[in-house]
């Protein structure tokens, strides 16, 4: 597992989902989820937000958990996340260039954990000491 890469995707995200659950628009605007003068609509505001929320606690998640299994279970779920924005966006989202534009973020980002998981990070020797008899004093 390489924990830096892992680390890096969850900051990452979770800056942006904080930044698209205060300003929408960030989301909305790249994805064609504006009006004709380029506004979000209040409808668009409230729907894009719990996403983006869910986007700025699952990469916190991934940027602070334990290494191990906590880690692992983080970089699941966000995996599962990504790779679910990618058919679900790239099924709904209105116009060819946008859904593949979509797609390719949603599955970049996913295959960047995918790839945190699998890869071989710095491994940790054991130290251990020879056996010892009974203490003496």
């Amino acid at each position: 597992m390489k924990v830096g890469l892992l680390r890096a995707v969850g900051v990452a995200t979770a800056v942006y989902g904080a930044a698209v659950t205060v300003v929408p628009a960030l989301l909305a605007q790249p994805s064609g989820l504006v009006d004709a003068e380029g506004r979000t609509g209040r409808a668009t505001r409230t729907s894009l937000r719990p996403l983006a929320w869910r986007d700025a606690v699952s990469g916190l998640a991934l940027a602070v958990a334990p290494e191990g299994p906590a880690l692992r279970t983080a970089a699941y779920v966000r995996i599962a996340a990504d790779f679910g924005d990618a058919v679900l966006l790239g099924a709904t989202l209105p116009g060819r260039d946008r859904k593949l534009a979509a797609v390719a973020v949603s599955v970049g980002w996913g295959a960047l954990s995918v790839a945190g998981l699998l890869a071989g990070g710095r491994r940790r020797e054991v130290m251990t000491l020879p056996a010892a008899g009974p203490l003496q004093v």
